[in-house]
């Protein structure tokens, strides 16, 4: 009786977080600018920082606590890709993981460049150039949203699953810093615990991580942190032995006591 209350509760988690991801996704266009990686640096030229730069900022934050939680229950860009999934489904290529910082090195140089050019942070502006609060409120919005969804789209269908959180996501550095902080503080935060004793290995865990992580190697290694882990839940739910946990802890290794 427990156990079927287990897997109830399990199978309610991973419902609610994709809707939770539909909705995120739905309401794309109205918080599309408060990702945009373009306004943080026209603000910066300006002493202003945008509402985009103050959502990189709490992802960093919230990441010394929360992991990368942000990317697997409320980013839009990982509804999108769960949806393309579903079209395509095969793990990117692990090189494509370094294609990112690329991105990211000279993307937050040119932000860091643009503040000592205006003298400092003057002020925030969280609804720089979305006065409204809504993003896409006129036609040439649209031109950039497209854009953004057709890239993201792109990225999946041909690179594979999650390919854009490995590519090209300009937020994913910002919480993979968080993250590896508060593993090396060993601060209390959301982690995966694991039990190696119990586990069976049959593999459903690797199959169910959307980052096409080898969650099984984890397990057997005691050691359930990654980097790109999004702490979706989704091999915790998916195990027949319950061997994965999520839950709030200092330790990250396989010590469930």
């Amino acid at each position: 009786m427990k156990a079927r209350k287990r897997e109830k509760t399990k199978m309610r988690r991973q419902k609610t977080r994709k809707i939770i991801q539909l909705v995120s996704l739905l309401l794309f266009p109205v918080t599309l600018n408060y990702f945009s990686p373009y306004l943080v640096i026209q603000g910066s030229f300006e002493g202003v920082l945008s509402g985009s730069g103050v959502l990189f900022l709490s992802q960093f934050l919230t990441a010394l606590f929360f992991g990368r939680a942000f990317c697997g229950w409320l980013c839009p860009a990982g509804g999108l890709q769960h949806v393309c999934s579903g079209i395509v489904n095969k793990p990117p290529a692990k090189w494509q993981r370094w294609i990112k910082y690329i991105i990211w090195v000279p993307w937050l140089g040119a932000i860091l460049a643009g503040f000592i050019t205006a003298g400092g942070l003057k002020r925030m502006d969280v609804l720089y150039y979305t006065e409204s609060g809504i993003s896409v409120s006129a036609p040439g919005s649209y031109i950039v949203y497209f854009f953004v969804v057709g890239l993201i789209v792109l990225l999946s269908l041909t690179l594979g699953r999650r390919a854009f959180c490995h590519t090209a996501c300009w937020m994913a550095p910002f919480m993979i810093i968080g993250t590896t902080m508060k593993e090396k503080l060993r601060l209390p935060a959301l982690r995966l615990q694991a039990d190696p004793d119990k586990c069976i290995r049959c593999g459903a865990c690797d199959r169910q991580c959307p980052m096409s992580l080898s969650v099984s190697a984890m397990v057997s290694t005691g050691t359930m942190f990654h980097s790109d882990c999004v702490l979706c839940a989704g091999c915790a739910d998916c195990c027949p032995k319950g061997v994965i946990r999520l839950r709030l802890a200092v330790k990250s290794a396989h010590d469930l006591n």
